[in-house]
């Protein structure tokens, strides 16, 4: 899966392809995920976190901005950004718990943000395409 783009009919699906990027990702890999409210971008990185063994219900952290969750020999951090918009003004650390080495990383909402954020192993746009459908494309960032 490189920089491709993948319609999907439904959430199964639309996790499905977030399980095959999971499949490629390394400790300290950092995943940029962007989609307008609705788009899935939770259903998505929900697909990923279980493919790398999440056994707990995976859910959005806008309110709380971030989750973090054991997996199979790695942590998987969870951060949403719509509410915090730039980084700096924020507590310098308060991506610490979730990105960083020992986790595999999803961010959503990274716009603001995206210059603060260094090297991110993959971009994940989602754009709804009527119904169920979705439009994921991913595109490759830096190697881990």
């Amino acid at each position: 899966m490189r920089d491709t783009s993948i319609e999907t009919s439904g959430p199964e699906e639309t996790e499905a392809v977030g399980a095959r990027l999971a499949a490629r990702l390394r400790d300290g890999d950092l995943v940029l995920v962007r989609g307008e409210l609705g788009a899935g971008k939770t259903t998505f990185v929900r697909g990923a976190a279980r493919a790398l063994g999440v056994s707990v219900p995976v859910t959005s952290p806008t309110f709380s901005i971030g989750h973090r969750y054991a997996a199979d020999g790695v942590a998987v951090g969870h951060v949403d950004l719509y509410r915090v918009g730039l980084l700096d003004g924020e507590e310098p650390d308060l991506l610490g718990d979730y990105v960083g080495d020992g986790r595999i990383s999803f961010i959503e909402w990274p716009a603001d943000a995206e210059h603060e954020l260094v090297a991110p192993r993959a971009r994940v746009t989602i754009v709804h395409a009527g119904a169920d459908r979705r439009v994921i494309t991913v595109e490759d960032g830096e190697a881990s």
